[in-house]
């Protein structure tokens, strides 16, 4: 939305995001290059809204003020301190650090000029948030506005804008469906197996929050990450898919030799894995019906031991 803006010469006299401090790096690295960019263009830079302590600070040690609050927690043994693990039906990530604090700031300049807000929300059945908030002065006060919509332009289409003009969010687009918060629990299951493998130092942090909302909170919705997983549970589950894959790989690459022998071809492992988690595969051999790996674990067992190569 913002770079159509700037090409189609419209009025732009501020440009808002929050940032919750739980951003990819790459977003970070995506907001600079979009700042240098919008100063370039307008002279202006991006005014980014956070809260005063953070998101850590509400998940853990903001104390509970309200005395119904108070009263529920004593009678569950729970911790006064702390907002715990948000969820669905209480997201107060998303109002504390999003929401509450772009509303404050818009109503602020619409009372102290005669702003015109500007958002960011594609084209579509549901339309989708995917850039900030931009607002100007025009001569007289409107509702707030949503370009994107106007111009009928689809979430792929607007990436699309955004990619060709060297726009990519350092491929964050590329892996994850959504790029919201990177510890976010409403993510789904595969969204968060990426993120273990693309950002294992994120991954590890969540871990470690993981762990002290379980002691501070115990196993209950404020202190549950998502309903029948905590992260050292889905470490588990993801590391054992991995090693499933490795003794995939192994017996993959024997059959692949054993192919070449015989002047077969085999299809890629990656081809075959994609888009579906390991104990799940099913595996077709010369044209017979497809196995699961587990049998065909047991058969190359078997056939080992036959050779006298099982120890």
């Amino acid at each position: 939305m913002l770079l159509l803006m700037l090409e189609r010469g419209m009025p732009i006299d501020m440009v808002l995001t929050a940032d919750t401090g739980m951003e990819f790096p790459e977003m970070y690295e995506h907001l600079a290059k979009l700042d240098e960019h919008l100063y370039r263009e307008r002279g202006i830079h991006l005014t980014i809204l956070r809260h005063p302590k953070g998101f850590e600070y509400l998940m853990f040690e903001e104390k509970k003020q309200k005395p119904s609050s108070i009263e529920n927690r004593e009678k569950l043994g729970v911790s006064l301190y702390g907002n715990g693990w948000p969820g669905a039906k209480v997201r107060w990530c998303t109002g504390q650090l999003k929401t509450h604090l772009i509303n404050k700031e818009v109503n602020r300049l619409k009372g102290e000029y005669q702003a015109l807000h500007y958002v960011g929300i594609a084209a579509g059945p549901l339309g989708v948030k995917i850039e900030g908030h931009a607002l100007s002065q025009p001569k007289r006060i409107k509702h707030e506005q949503y370009p994107l919509v106007d111009w009928g332009i689809t979430e792929a289409e607007d990436l699309k804008i955004c990619y060709d003009r060297g726009y990519d969010w350092g491929g964050l687009y590329e892996i994850y469906h959504r790029c919201s918060c990177w510890c976010c629990p409403l993510q789904r299951i595969d969204e968060l197996r990426k993120l273990r493998h693309h950002h294992p130092e994120l991954w590890q942090k969540l871990r470690e929050m993981d762990k002290r909302a379980i002691e501070q909170f115990g196993h209950n919705p404020l202190g549950q990450f998502k309903q029948g997983w905590t992260v050292e549970r889905l470490e588990q589950r993801f590391a054992a898919e991995d090693a499933q894959i490795s003794v995939f790989l192994c017996t993959e690459k024997e059959r692949e030799m054993e192919n070449k022998q015989t002047g077969q071809e085999t299809e890629s492992v990656e081809t075959m894995l994609r888009g579906a988690p390991p104990q799940n595969i099913l595996v077709p051999f010369d044209g017979k019906p497809a196995r699961s790996l587990e049998e065909l674990q047991k058969e190359r067992k078997h056939k080992r031991k036959e050779r006298g190569e099982e120890r």
